[in-house]
């Protein structure tokens, strides 16, 4: 069985850093043409992954937007899944999920299990229930080849309340962010090419003495439409820039279905010499 990390690594250097987010906000749906109702989210979202999978390593969907449509929003998203893997694309499904015993365990089930109609290549989760809570996905990442991006550093103005909040450790004081990079480090240890477990580090974030190098991937949301650019990359991950995914959704999707391929490899040409 092919590790999640190892899968990652090799679509990276076929298809470039890129990650797209196929995000059906209401407004995107209207500069698409679209109306916001389950029609609407059907053709955008289908077409989406129709024309990024192909041209892009990894695409991730934001469960939230197929979810507020109910259960056949939810039938959309089981959709667009299949047609993103029949495209070529690693799906990782941004569902942010944290909880603990049998509830963990349900989570890892419906999104980690290749049996489950909700299966992805990868999840990102939450660890503020603390970090020992997400051990039923990461068993179950390990046990079918999958992977977890996991919040470490995130760009809301409300994150650094808890993720640079300060404990008490035999070593002295650290932050909590840098705790969770710590456990990430653990898992990926002697990991090769690339580790399957993952930070969640803002494309966004002021910087600082963060260890980011986790011997895995790191997701940087934030890229484009939210004021990240390829500088702020360059700024905040140094010499792991290479095993960044920077993501984007609403900058890419804004340039409309039938550019979609094209804006993807343009920003995928500007990426790829970060990591050189």
């Amino acid at each position: 069985m092919t590790t999640f990390g190892a899968r990652l690594h090799a679509a990276i250097n076929t298809r470039g850093p890129l990650c797209a987010g196929i995000d059906p906000h209401s407004e995107l749906l209207d500069a698409w043409g679209l109306s916001d109702d389950l029609q609407g989210l059907e053709r955008f979202a289908l077409t989406a992954g129709e024309r990024l999978a192909p041209a892009v390593a990894v695409v991730k969907p934001q469960s939230a937007f197929y979810e507020r449509f109910g259960s056949r929003g939810i039938a959309v998203l089981e959709r667009l899944l299949a047609t993103c893997r029949e495209g070529g694309a690693l799906v990782l499904l941004d569902v942010k999920r944290g909880d603990i015993g049998s509830t963990s365990q349900a989570y890892a089930d419906a999104y980690l299990d290749p049996s489950s109609p909700l299966a992805a290549d990868a999840v990102t989760a939450s660890p503020y229930l603390g970090f020992g809570s997400l051990t039923p996905m990461v068993e179950t990442a390990r046990a079918h080849g999958a992977g977890l991006f996991v919040l470490a550093l995130t760009s809301n103005k409300e994150g650094p309340e808890v993720q640079e909040a300060l404990v008490r450790s035999e070593t002295g004081e650290r932050a909590v962010a840098d705790v969770v990079l710590d456990h990430l480090r653990e898992l990926n240890r002697d990991a090769e090419p690339l580790g399957s477990f993952g930070a969640v580090v803002g494309a966004t974030i002021a910087g600082g003495s963060h260890r980011l190098d986790v011997n895995g991937p790191i997701l940087a949301p934030g890229y484009g439409a939210q004021g990240g650019t390829s500088a702020d990359l360059r700024r905040i991950f140094g010499s792991t820039v290479g095993s960044v995914l920077p993501s984007t959704s609403r900058a890419l999707l804004r340039v409309g279905p039938d550019r979609l391929a094209d804006e993807a490899d343009r920003i995928n040409d500007q990426l790829r010499g970060l990591g050189g």
